[in-house]
Formats: C-alpha cells, sequence, structure tokens
C-alpha cells in the first residue's frame, strides 16, 4: 500500500493553512472593521469558492494558470516557474478554494472583539501593531484555531480543483482523494477502505478537537 498520497496531502493541508493564517488575517480585519461601502464586494469574491462548484473553479485556475494564457505563460517565462500539474500549482488552487473557510472564521473573531479593549490599549500609549498583536490577537484564538481546523480538514480532502489543475503525478499531486478514487477505478477497495478511513478518522479528530476547544472558551467566557 503507497501511502505517498498521505503524506502529500497532509504537507498541503498544513502548507495552506499557514498561508492562509497569515495572508488572511489583515483581509480578516480590514473587512471586520471597515465602514467601506466596497467590503461586501471584496467579501462575495473572497466566498465565491465556497459555492462554485469545484469543477468550475478548477477549469478557471486551469486556464488561467496555463503557459498558454498571459499569467502563466510570464510566470514560466520570467520566473521559470510552471503551475499546471505541478505541487506548487495545486498548493494555489487549494488556497483559492479554502480561502472562504479562513475568511468567515477570522472575521467572526475580529468582529467579536470588544472595542473598549482596542480603545483601552490606545490610551495607553500602545501602538496599532502593538494592540493588534498584544491585544486583539490573544482573544482571537477560538477563531484562529477555527479557521486553521476547518482550513486543514477541508485540505485533506480536496479533490476537484487538485485533479483539474494537477492530474495525477505520483509524489508530486497525487494527493489522498485523488489515490482513493483511482484504486476504486481500480477495484481495489480494501485500499480505498484505508485510505477512506485515514481520512474519516483525521477528520473526526480535528474537528472533535476544535469543539472541545470552543466549549472550554465558551466556559472561560462564562
Amino acid at each position: 500500500m503507497d501511502w505517498g498520497p498521505l503524506g502529500l496531502s497532509a504537507l498541503l493541508a498544513v502548507l495552506v493553512t499557514l498561508i492562509l493564517l497569515a495572508t488572511v488575517l489583515p483581509l480578516a480585519w480590514w473587512l471586520g472593521r471597515t465602514l467601506n461601502p466596497l467590503a461586501p464586494l471584496v467579501e462575495s469574491a473572497a466566498t465565491l469558492p465556497l459555492v462554485l462548484p469545484p469543477t468550475v473553479l478548477g477549469f478557471y485556475l486551469l486556464v488561467a494558470l496555463s503557459p498558454n494564457s498571459p499569467l502563466g505563460g510570464w510566470l514560466d517565462q520570467a520566473l521559470g516557474l510552471r503551475l499546471v500539474f505541478t505541487f506548487p500549482g495545486i498548493l494555489l488552487a487549494a488556497c483559492v478554494t479554502n480561502l472562504p473557510f479562513m475568511v468567515r472564521a477570522l472575521k467572526a473573531g475580529v468582529e467579536a472583539l470588544d472595542p473598549s479593549w482596542l480603545d483601552a490599549s490606545a490610551t495607553l500609549g500602545k501602538s496599532r501593531l502593538q494592540t493588534f498583536f498584544l491585544v486583539a490577537l490573544p482573544n482571537m484564538k477560538g477563531a484562529l484555531f477555527a479557521g486553521a481546523v476547518t482550513t486543514f480538514a477541508h485540505t485533506m480532502g480536496e479533490f476537484g480543483v487538485v485533479l483539474m489543475v494537477g492530474g495525477s503525478i505520483p509524489g508530486e499531486t497525487r494527493v489522498l482523494s485523488i489515490a482513493l478514487l483511482e484504486r476504486v477505478e481500480a477495484l481495489d477497495f480494501s485500499t480505498a477502505h484505508a485510505y477512506a478511513a485515514v481520512m474519516v478518522a483525521l477528520n473526526f479528530v480535528a474537528i472533535f478537537a476544535l469543539t472541545l476547544f470552543q466549549k472550554r472558551q465558551n466556559r472561560r467566557d462564562t
């Protein structure tokens, strides 16, 4: 039995989670606090991958990242970066499709912050950056954990977009969900059962940990 797809899926999920935590946090902060009339438009665009069929999203990403497209051609010629049917390509695709999970979780955390805490920090002479790291982030632990867990769990099961952009290249783009499909098509149900059981177990543990964490947070708040 080849467990390489499991390792590849885990690596993909960890990288997607870390990248989105770092990049989405400023966006979520802005969305949760701004009165800019364009904010709903930006939030809708960030949430769109949640409702689009994976094949539609994967198709447009495949077209955009193809070496024959302006963007894909420039990346290939200027940077030597080919994204179609490569791990960097499925990493980018997975970041796009999992963006809504992180945005929604972190924005909820920003909106739940008590403005008086931020005002008190400012009156004590703390800069906006100090207030963000010393006051806001510690009080957003639940949202950060929720965003990380849901993003990681969803990425572990990523299928449609990854298949469209990356195909099924062993050691490069064949993640666990694709390997599962191939074992089913080959009528190798014992291996398919093993792959499926691992995915169910990992996602159950992730959601169970999130549930316990949220219950403890609620008890502390009360």
